[in-house]
């Protein structure tokens, strides 16, 4: 049977209008970044972003119509803008993208209603790349199942998505409800990635409105179910993703991952800073590759320096979580779809993971409960 062409979709999206104009949202130009992958469709259009709450009944009823296409399975449609609005030099972040809107900061997307069985939402994230994040946040998300928790995985790195390979994953959501999309699953964790979405070699050529309501959609229209944490996968750096999440999701706390040597503790300090100026309690730091032990002869080698991690969560008065060292059966196993926690359990890197994860989920319900403390009371006299 044939797939969905981009005809059909354009054919149904002419049906939709854009209430200020009268035109349909195709022949205005609206629509954007079209992608069609074995039934899953996914694009934006183009609004005013002063408009994005008046429009919200546009953009639902697009994904309606494309819904109801024969032979499509999920229609994911965000609304995205092509300006920043206002100009000229205001205070730094003032027209940030994803940055607040005037008159106060943007909603919380997580709230309740939208999140209702997730307890906590925790990101992973690193300043910058190659730090070995994934890695981490994959075995640390086991470590979390491994002791009896119900968890998530959230890959919020659009551009370059990792979690089903590492994973071990494969084949594209459905929606058991014709609304939601149903998260993936193994190993017991709940999975939900861009990269089910497309062909492991599509580049995702999105603009960063774009990227922040997607990472917004993986959120509130997935079905993530109980959940006693979320972990979310972040992109390195401190850009709209970092913001978006931040901002825009009720985070319990952040991990900032990292190796020892210097250039890469100063770029997390800069993702540090990022989550306390946002008021995210940032829960940890871990030292990846924190050092190598030949295989062959014992002799352990400190590749990028050692324990500059440990001497940098002191320093910046936040907890050191645990040291990872540089071996290549967790390369491998991540890269297998097989990540060192479940493959090898008794291992010492396995151990290791379970050992960060406990201190993370201590630190994750001293971190609620202080929030909970610093909640209003109402006394009704």
């Amino acid at each position: 049977m044939a797939g969905v062409t981009e005809q059909e979709i354009l054919d149904a999206l002419a049906k939709v209008t854009e209430p200020g104009s009268g035109k349909d949202i195709v022949s205005a130009g609206l629509v954007k970044g079209l992608q069609i992958k074995d039934g899953h469709i996914g694009f934006s259009i183009e609004v005013d972003p002063k408009r994005g709450a008046e429009l919200e009944p546009m953009r639902k009823l697009a994904e309606e119509v494309v819904y109801d296409i024969k032979g499509v399975i999920s229609a994911t449609v965000v609304l995205t803008a092509e300006k920043a609005q206002g100009g000229g030099a205001g205070a730094p972040g003032d027209n940030a993208p994803g940055g607040p809107p005037p008159g106060g900061p943007a909603p919380k997307i997580g709230t309740p209603d939208l999140l209702p069985g997730v307890k906590s939402i925790v990101a992973v994230a690193s300043g910058k790349g190659g730090v070995g994040k994934s890695t981490t946040a994959v075995n640390l998300a086991l470590g979390l199942a491994a002791a009896g928790h119900k968890i998530g995985l959230m890959d919020a790195d659009i551009y370059g998505p990792s979690m089903p390979r590492m994973m071990g994953i494969s084949g594209q959501p459905s929606s058991s409800d014709g609304k939601n999309l149903d998260a993936m699953e193994n190993y017991g964790i709940k999975v939900m990635s861009m990269g089910f979405m497309v062909e492991e070699d599509t580049p995702m050529i999105w603009r960063g409105p774009m990227v922040q309501s997607a990472l917004e959609q993986m959120l509130r229209d997935v079905n993530w179910g109980e959940l006693d944490v979320l972990i979310v996968d972040m992109p390195p750096g401190t850009g709209d993703a970092q913001l978006t999440m931040a901002q825009r999701v009720p985070l319990t706390g952040a991990i900032i991952v990292s190796t020892p040597q210097d250039i890469a503790l100063l770029d997390a300090r800069r993702g540090l800073n990022m989550f306390r100026k946002v008021d995210v309690p940032v829960l940890g730091l871990i030292e990846n590759m924190s050092y190598f032990t030949c295989p062959h002869c014992g002799e352990r080698s400190e590749i990028f320096s050692h324990g500059g991690a440990r001497a940098e969560a002191d320093k910046l008065g936040m907890d050191f979580l645990g040291e990872i060292p540089l071996h290549m059966d967790i390369r491998k196993t991540s890269d297998s779809g097989r990540p060192i926690v479940v493959s090898d359990p008794d291992s010492e890197y396995a151990k290791a993971y379970r050992a960060i994860a406990d201190k993370t989920w201590d630190n994750i319900q001293q971190t609620i409960a202080q929030q909970a403390a610093k909640a209003p009371k109402i006394v009704v006299q």
